[in-house]
C-alpha cells in the first residue's frame, strides 16, 4: 500500500520560512513525478510545485522564486522548501505522487499539512 506522510507545517510569521517533507513508503519515489498541491479555505486545490523522475521542476507563478521543491529519492522523501511566506500562502499543504503506467494514471496523496502565515 503506498502512502505519503507530510510533515513540517506549523504557524508562521510573514516573511518567514517552513520546510516541508513527504515520506513516501509502499513505493519506490523514482519511480513518480512529485507534486505538492494547497488548498485553502473555500478554494479549489492548486498545484503548487512539481519535480519530474529526471529533476526538471516547475512552479506556480505565485510561488516562483520563494519556493524550492527537491527530492531524496535514496531517503523516499521529496522536500519543500518554503522563503518569505505571505499569509496568502495559508492552506494545506498536500503531497502527491503521480504515475502514468499504461495510459493509466495513478495518484497518491498524503493526508495533508496546515500551514498558517499569520503575525
Amino acid at each position: 500500500q503506498v502512502q505519503f506522510v507530510e510533515s513540517g507545517g506549523g504557524l508562521v510569521q510573514p516573511g518567514g520560512t517552513l520546510r516541508l517533507s513527504c515520506l513516501a513508503s509502499g513505493t519506490s519515489l523514482s519511480i513518480l513525478t512529485m507534486n505538492w498541491y494547497r488548498q485553502a479555505p473555500g478554494k479549489q486545490r492548486e498545484l503548487v510545485a512539481s519535480i519530474s523522475r529526471d529533476l526538471v521542476t516547475n512552479y506556480a507563478d505565485s510561488v516562483k522564486g520563494r519556493f524550492n521543491i527537491s527530492r531524496d529519492n535514496a531517503k523516499n522523501t521529496v522536500y519543500l522548501q518554503m522563503n518569505s511566506l505571505k499569509p496568502e500562502d495559508t492552506a494545506v499543504y498536500y503531497c502527491n505522487g503521480r504515475r502514468v503506467w499504461l495510459l493509466k494514471t495513478y495518484d497518491y496523496w498524503g493526508q495533508g499539512t496546515q500551514v498558517t502565515v499569520s503575525s
